[in-house]
């Protein structure tokens, strides 16, 4: 986490958490999500607007972490802004490497490189890496560079239901969906 976000959590300790206005998609993509695309639906069908402003990416990527219930967010300053997730919390970026471990490196969307520990083929076919990192989707442009670590067998797919995912792996794929489940059950 940046030293200018630790700061501002110490100055402003108590700035109301944001739901909804944040979605990475299924290849590493950021969306802001307005008042407008939230009341379109749920992230996988109304996303938003790309963001494209490499400095801002940069900033979500080094301040990105998740909670004690599984559910990821970006700390804005003193305001933790989670995220609506397409697929999963991390997007893997595959490459061949000499220098890596089997001969091919793994990076999360994020940049920060990671090892593999399990590999997961859903029903619809996406591949999912496991890593210490956490859970996360492979990026469709380098799906025939994993299958290579498939062929050489150095990563065997167990078959997954996607749906299956967060309560395996303990993360929430709507956090503004879980925050207005509990808000609507405290007041009934």
């Amino acid at each position: 986490m940046d030293d200018i976000v630790k700061q501002a959590l110490a100055k402003w300790p108590n700035v109301p958490h944001c739901y909804g206005w944040l979605g990475l998609d299924a290849r590493g993509n950021w969306y802001m999500r307005d008042d407008r695309t939230q009341a379109m639906g749920p992230f996988r069908s109304a996303k938003g607007s790309m963001l494209r402003h490499d400095k801002l990416i940069e900033f979500i990527h080094r301040n990105y972490e998740h909670d004690d219930e599984g559910q990821w967010f970006f700390q804005n300053g003193p305001q933790r802004v989670y995220v609506e997730l397409e697929a999963s919390p991390l997007v893997w970026r595959v490459a061949e490497d000499a220098n890596a471990s089997g001969g091919f490196a793994v990076t999360a969307h994020t940049g920060v490189a990671t090892t593999v520990s399990d590999c997961l083929l859903d029903e619809e076919g996406r591949l999912y890496l496991v890593s210490p990192l956490g859970l996360g989707l492979v990026h469709t442009q380098d799906v025939g560079i994993a299958a290579e670590a498939v062929e050489r067998g150095l990563w065997t797919p167990a078959n997954v239901q996607a749906g299956e995912l967060p309560a395996r792996f303990g993360h929430v794929l709507s956090p503004a969906e879980r925050h207005a489940a509990v808000a609507a059950a405290s007041h009934p």
